[in-house]
């Protein structure tokens, strides 16, 4: 398996405010503390999984310059799944750090940009332990 911390933006978001507002300032802020963590972690030989939407291509370049990894050191991993399963995971969410709804999925789903390097995407909706395995294995070989 992937040794490794994960660093989620929700989880920061609310850890630094009480009550979000979800601007630009703010989510600029929570990227700058998680790539400031990650910059740490590697110094130290711990690895880390970002756990962030990353919608946009440019947000994937910048986050991967600013953390400085080499290309094998650093692995997009695409979450994917049907949106009626997206549905009812987001109806059943209860006490989670995330405050997206269906409108926020919409939203993030009209914006997102494919991503253009090599990576590798998983179906969350039929995610195994195997299929885990696999995923860590990927991840491991190219590193």
């Amino acid at each position: 398996m992937v040794n490794a911390v994960i660093l989620s933006t929700d989880k920061i978001r609310k850890e630094l405010f009480s009550r979000p507002m979800y601007g630009w300032r703010e989510r600029r802020l929570i990227y700058d503390v998680m790539v400031l963590i990650a910059k740490y972690f590697d110094k130290v030989g711990i690895n880390c999984i970002l756990d962030a939407t990353f919608t946009r291509e440019l947000s994937r370049y910048e986050i991967k310059e600013k953390i400085g990894l080499a290309g094998k050191d650093f692995q997009i991993v695409e979450c994917i799944c049907p949106q009626d399963i997206v549905i009812l995971r987001l109806q059943q969410r209860k006490h989670d750090y995330s405050d997206a709804n269906f409108s926020v999925y919409k939203k993030m789903k009209r914006i997102y940009e494919p991503v253009k390097e090599a990576h590798i995407t998983i179906d969350t909706s039929k995610l195994s332990k195997t299929d885990i395995r696999s995923i860590a294995t990927k991840i491991l070989n190219k590193r």
